[in-house]
């Protein structure tokens, strides 16, 4: 499940009670037992590690400091002057720690899952950059964007090489598999999307040292731009769950597909959820498709469901197109 390691366990809570976010995020012995709480509990097919995005935006040298309301940058970038002071880093020297964790979950695994290493896509880092946060409206890069082209475009280029230098690490380290999280991408129109945030994330993925590594993509409110996702160089596209699979399935052709089941399922009945699953089993046709939350696993998520969730998931396609689907299923 995305973000699989988080509130909703009780293991995870006792880990934090001890360390802050950010100390987690660096402390190796921590963050890979952190990684490996969901995997112990639900044998999953994929162990994701426990880091954040803007780890490389503090290695960049960005104050980042994490409260109840999320991540705050103090000093946000608005201006020219303030890219310049930015810098690309050798993530063994400046991120060493993140290496040490994705090592340690390949020994730990030993072959069970495959070990998936991420990073913030280049438009969702220089969101937070520039906004100095989360945001509901965007209106401060939206606002570069239009007013300070050139500014905005040296920033894109800068985390662009920065993500591939990251996830290039990961991969030596141990990654089997990495995601590139565009969270913020969707509150784009179409054309500033194709503008602005995908020549970035091609920069990106292209740049990316693969080593065999396929890389998939996440965007949060895809529906308008999945054609242009499937430009992008990824692999795999990770949908949400306001977009119907089958639908997906016409529009990217040939492309293998993950998520689109709406996280929320997690917060009502086990019943309901191995259901709402099965459905997105038969959904999928037989074809490659992950089986995945359409978002981040939400903290008041419960663990029957979660266990409803996998063991759905685990059921021959077979027995899952057998069972009886309520009026209006998609075929």
């Amino acid at each position: 499940m995305m973000r699989q390691a988080g509130r909703y366990l009780p293991e995870y809570l006792k880990v934090r009670e001890r360390l802050s976010f950010l100390d987690l995020c660096r402390d190796v012995d921590a963050a890979a037992e952190v990684s490996l709480q969901p995997f112990r509990r639900f044998e999953p097919d994929g162990v994701i590690f426990f880091s954040d995005i803007l780890v490389p935006a503090e290695a960049m040298g960005l104050a980042v400091t994490f409260g109840d309301g999320g991540p705050t940058i103090p000093s946000p970038v608005r201006s020219a002057s303030d890219v310049t002071r930015l810098r690309r880093f050798d993530p063994a020297e400046r991120i060493g720690f993140t290496g040490a964790i994705l090592a340690r979950l390949r020994r730990e695994v030993a072959g069970r899952a495959t070990v998936l290493g991420f990073c913030g896509a280049p438009w969702t880092l220089a969101s937070y950059m520039v906004e100095g946060g989360g945001s509901k409206s965007f209106a401060i890069i939206k606002a570069m964007m239009r007013r300070d082209p050139a500014t905005l475009r040296c920033l894109l280029e800068l985390c662009a090489d920065v993500a591939a230098d990251v996830l290039s690490f990961q991969i030596a380290s141990g990654a089997e598999a990495v995601q590139l999280f565009d969270t913020w991408a969707g509150e784009l129109s179409p054309a500033d999307y194709r503008e602005w945030a995908l020549p970035a994330l091609q920069r990106a993925v292209g740049g990316i040292r693969r080593q065999g590594a396929p890389v998939l993509l996440y965007v949060n409110g895809c529906a308008a731009i999945l054609e242009d996702m499937a430009a992008s160089g990824a692999d795999v596209l990770s949908i949400d769950w306001r977009l119907p699979l089958s639908q997906a399935r016409r529009r990217a052709p040939g492309k293998a597909l993950q998520g689109n089941l709406d996280p929320a399922v997690l917060l009502g009945t086990p019943e309901e959820t191995a259901r709402q699953t099965r459905d997105l089993v038969v959904e999928t046709g037989g074809r490659a498709h992950v089986v995945n939350l359409g978002h981040g696993v939400l903290p008041s998520s419960r663990l029957d469901c979660v266990e409803a969730f996998f063991a759905a998931a685990r059921e021959p396609v077979a027995d899952a197109a057998a069972r009886p689907q309520p009026v209006g299923t998609r075929p």
